[in-house]
Formats: C-alpha cells, structure tokens, sequence
C-alpha cells in the first residue's frame, strides 16, 4: 500500500514509519520546514513539505495513496496561547480527513487519545478499567489538549457518517524508543535517570509500548471497523505511580524516590511554575493541568483491540526497558 502519514517526525508517527516499511509499505510524509528528523533515521520515505491547514495541497500530495494516517497534533499541557493548538488539532484534523476522502483513500485512521474516553469507574473502592463505551462528561474535559482533541473526534466520527472510511485509534501511555522531543512521559523517565524526581504524586496510567501502538495503527487500517475506535492499551499496564517507580528502578538501576508528595503541593508548585513561565516562555516543569489530571487513575480496558485487531501486548515493562535504554544511548541520560 501506498501510504500517507502526518506527523511522521514524533514519537509514535516515526515508529509508525518503521513498522510500515517492515512489512512493505511505500510512505509519503508531511514534515513541517525545519522539521527534526531524528526519528526517522535509517527509513526510506518520500517527503513532502506543508502545512495540515492547507486543504487544497493535501488533496493534492494524497493523490494515489491507499492509506491515510492522520498522527500529528499539538500535544503541550501549557502554552502561552492555545490558538494554535486549536488549529492544528481541529481545524487541521478536518483538513486532513476530507483531503483523504475526496483523493480516494480507501483507509483512513485518526490518531486520537484516551482522553476523549470517560474516566475509569469506581466500584467498592476497586477502579474499573474504562472501555471505548465511557462516555466523556464535559467536567472531564480538564484542559485544552483534551478539549481540542475531543472537538476533534466529534469530526472525525462526523465524517464517517457522511462516508468517509475512517477508523479511530485511542493510544493510552505510550513509552519506547524514538521519543526524540521528549514526550511528558517520555521525560518523567528522562528525569528520573537524571535523578530529578525527589518525589512523585499518586496517580495511574495504562503504559504500552510505542512499538505495539504503531502496529495497532496498521493492523487498525487492516481489519478495523469503519466508524468504530480502539483503545490502544496493554492489558497489563494499568500501573500506579508507585509501581512505575519500583519498575523503573529494577529496569535502570536507578533508585527511585520513596516520597509521595501531596496534591495540593504539587498544585501549589504547578502555579508558582507557570508563573515562571509566563516570564522566560519556557514550559514548566509542573504544569497544572497534568497536576489536574493526576487525579484520577487513568486506567483503560485494551481488550476491543486485542480481540479485534490483535494488536501485540509487549510486556510494560520490557517497554520501560526499552525506552532506558534508548535515552541512555542517545544522551539523554548525563554521566
């Protein structure tokens, strides 16, 4: 198949790249000017240059192409002006999906998040894995990367009624190589082995390796069901930040901090942090609305992909493992 993919040069577009050359694929890319290719390093792809907000050169370069894999947004918990998010993330979204309909894409599959699923239920104090069935409450909608990209899956699933071929991928916390930015995942571990996390608050999240979400992404355009969404997840994964913490120690050698700080300190330092920000415009290293989101346990039910789609369940945490590794051998990590 020929194939075209936004958002190549980020975490999970380039190790989609990857996966598709391994099993064949020929991959045009849109890259932004300047854009860091690092990710892609060692891949064969035909690269183009444009912007997601121009609709009649995307129609234009999808001419062709089988396949449509619609990756990139705009992923910050602060920004100074979140207009451009907007655009990139909504307006872009729809730009993108309607080019592939009318160049004839006869798959196209939307990168969306579990954000946009409702949080995990609570029954008996025990917290039920949420399932693509949850519905999201607008109180859930705690910060603009959420609310942007919920906007954009209320297109995207817009569209499939209007007959577009458009199935929707939820990946949850993805971690392994590549994670060239770093991700805000991808730097908690980063400063974890640079032995700048003194402590950590209690919260969840459902961990998977990135390389699971790329192959969950073809075998989505492959066998998924049009209109329907898939969380992209790890049976195994559901994770507290106490157990990531022991996990990464094991995997990295490093000692993991044993203090748990409360929420509210953490809100307090978010504050004070984005203050800061306001000031240099360097994004902070506690912004609050990843403080907000930490309250809740961010635990989902993978089990529709993997009956469906059969996507891979490398163990979390041989994907830690993997991402250690990757960071150290491409100095992240300081001596």
């Amino acid at each position: 198949m020929k194939c075209f993919v936004t958002g190549a040069s980020g975490f999970v577009g380039s190790n989609l790249v990857h996966e598709l050359l391994a099993r064949g694929h020929r991959i045009k890319v849109l890259l932004r000017d300047k854009a860091d290719e690092r990710a892609l390093a060692g891949a064969k792809y035909e690269r183009v240059h444009g912007d997601i907000l121009d609709p009649k050169f995307l129609v234009s370069e999808m001419d062709g192409c089988d396949w449509c894999f619609h990756v990139a947004a705009s992923y910050h918990l602060w920004m100074r002006s979140y207009k451009s998010m907007y655009e990139t993330n909504v307006t872009g979204t729809k730009n993108v999906l309607e080019a592939a309909g009318k160049a004839g894409c006869r798959r196209i599959v939307y990168t969306s998040t579990v954000g946009c699923i409702g949080l995990p239920r609570i029954e008996n104090t025990v917290v039920i894995p949420a399932t693509e069935t949850e519905q999201l409450s607008p109180e859930q909608l705690t910060n603009h990367y959420k609310r942007s990209k919920w906007q954009a899956e209320e297109i995207a699933f817009k569209l499939t009624r209007a007959g577009l071929p458009v199935v929707i991928v939820n990946p949850t916390a993805p971690i392994g190589p590549r994670d060239v930015k770093p991700t805000p995942t991808g730097r908690m571990i980063v400063d974890f082995l640079n032995r700048k996390m003194p402590a950590y608050i209690d919260t969840g999240l459902n961990w998977v390796h990135v390389r699971d979400v790329a192959i969950g992404h073809i075998l989505a355009a492959e066998r998924g069901g049009i209109g329907e969404r898939y969380i992209l997840g790890n049976g195994q994964g559901n994770w507290t930040m106490e157990q990531t913490m022991r996990v990464l120690q094991e995997v990295s050698g490093v000692r993991a901090p044993r203090r748990q700080i409360p929420r509210w300190v953490a809100m307090t330092a978010g504050r004070v942090n984005e203050v800061f920000s306001f000031i240099t415009n360097i994004p902070p290293r506690v912004p609050v609305a990843g403080v907000r989101m930490s309250k809740y346990k961010m635990w989902f039910d993978p089990s529709k992909a993997v009956r469906e789609l059969v996507i891979p369940q490398t163990s979390p945490k041989q994907a830690f493992a993997d991402a250690v590794q990757w960071f150290r051998a491409n100095g992240y990590v300081k001596k």
